[in-house]
């Protein structure tokens, strides 16, 4: 039997992708489909899973393409994907590689909804520091949506039926459409300049992104920012978010709930006062019952039956403090006598005028001290002096000229051996009591031994 030609897998799944690869219609393609088993990987890259009602088709979206989105891929949203259709050798399963991703139906203004949000969220407009309290008991409340849709039917109906004390006003704005955003935001400041509103509703029904958008603008989210009249957004259904929304004091699900918010119910109100109607009458009349046994126990007491002993006891006490008063100042008065007596001592002992006098007394001490000390060095002192004096003179040249010696000077140098002077030199002959000028004849040694 001759053997079989056959390809490997691996061969096959190269080949496959080569395919792929070099198809022009699957190298650049956009595909429409609602994401599953989404997968954020630790590196960054992007793993899902595409599908609509009947296939389905792997795909992955790498870092460097994901890293600008700005949403966050999430199971069950629909999405346009571009991106390139080719095979993964190692599993050999064909998958998109996505280049760019976004929302489906929503496009670029789902991303100007996203990059507004950012930017007033970073300008504080969102922050609750900003949020102001809704009164709890509105007398005026005003309302910003459409006069002839389905909202403020539902609003009207709702604060009736809770608080039908409550006046409201309607300030009429185009919901939807290209001018919708400048005309709800007109409104609201039309609402802030009427001077009675407590609460302002602002909102519509639900609908699409576009029919939203309105309340998706910046004009309308600073001039909810800038009411000075606490604002209750209700756009859209439950699951609607706007801008509006986070830039209110107080966000409602719908209409017919930020009515609700609004306006307390009044068969609650009714309820609670009846409670608390309950409550006082109960507490006046425990109160009234204890008093009226506390009465009852004044009248039993010593003080109403036997008034006449209870003043003379009370006199007799008076007496008695009276007399204690009287020894305890006594004995204050003693006390505070004697503090005074020893701050006066201790006073007179550190008084300036004891002070002077015991420094004149150490001064005076001092002062024989210094001159019994002087006196001792002086004599010590002469001592020496006397001492020294002696020696100088035993030393001093002159005390030995009183002997009979002179002292020979050539110039100002002293003559010590005849080598100092020469034939005809002039030389000074220093005596005791004068001296002689004298003249070189001529040198004559003397033997050391004579």
């Amino acid at each position: 039997m001759s053997e079989i030609k056959h390809v490997t897998v691996t061969a096959l799944t190269k080949y496959i992708k080569r395919k792929f690869d070099v198809d022009p219609h699957l190298t650049d393609i956009w595909v429409k489909g609602e994401l599953s088993n989404v997968k954020l990987h630790s590196r960054g890259h992007l793993y899902f899973t595409l599908k609509d009602e009947q296939s389905r088709i792997l795909g992955v979206m790498f870092a460097s393409q994901n890293k600008g989105m700005k949403f966050r891929p999430e199971n069950g949203m629909k999405v346009l994907l571009r991106g390139e259709i080719s095979v993964y050798e190692q599993s050999g399963q064909y998958q998109i590689y996505a280049k760019e991703m976004q929302p489906d139906g929503i496009g670029s203004l789902y991303l100007a909804y996203e990059e507004l949000k950012k930017n007033l969220q970073k300008e504080g407009l969102f922050d609750d520091r900003h949020k102001k309290p809704v009164p709890a008991f509105p007398q005026t409340i005003g309302v910003v949506t459409s006069p002839t849709g389905a909202a403020v039917r539902d609003i009207l109906i709702t604060i009736k039926r809770r608080y039908p004390l409550a006046k409201v006003i309607i300030f009429p704005a185009l919901v939807q459409g290209m001018n919708a955003g400048q005309s709800v935001a007109s409104s609201i400041k039309k609402a802030n300049s009427h001077g009675s509103i407590d609460t302002l509703i602002v909102g519509r029904g639900g609908g699409s992104i576009e029919e939203l958008w309105a309340f998706n603008e910046e004009a309308v989210a600073r001039a909810i920012f800038d009411s000075d009249i606490p604002v209750i957004s209700a756009v859209g259904h439950e699951t609607d978010y706007t801008i509006a929304d986070f830039a209110a004091d107080l966000r409602a699900p719908t209409p017919t709930g930020a009515a609700e918010l609004a306006v307390p119910h009044f068969a609650d109100l009714l309820e609670k006062t009846a409670e608390r109607k309950g409550r006082i009458l109960r507490s006046m009349q425990e109160k009234l019952t204890k008093d009226k046994e506390r009465l009852k126990g004044y009248e039993r007491s010593y003080a109403f039956r036997y008034p006449k002993q209870l003043y003379e006891q009370k006199e007799q006490m008076l007496d008695q403090l009276l007399e204690s008063l009287r020894k305890e100042m006594k004995r204050t008065l003693e006390a505070k006598k004697e503090h005074f007596q020893t701050k006066a001592r201790r006073l007179e002992r550190v008084h300036p005028r004891a002070q002077a006098k015991a420094a004149v007394q150490r001064y005076e001490q001092v002062q024989k001290s210094l001159k019994r000390e002087m006196g001792q060095v002086l004599s010590v002192k002469q001592r020496e002096f006397s001492h020294s004096l002696e020696k100088l003179n035993a030393l001093n040249p002159l005390k030995i000229m009183e002997r009979g010696y002179s002292l020979v000077y050539k110039e100002e140098e002293l003559v010590k051996t005849i080598g100092d002077a020469a034939p005809g030199d002039e030389l000074r002959v220093r005596l005791q009591d004068g001296a002689l000028i004298c003249e070189v004849r001529e040198k004559v040694e003397m033997d050391h031994e004579q």
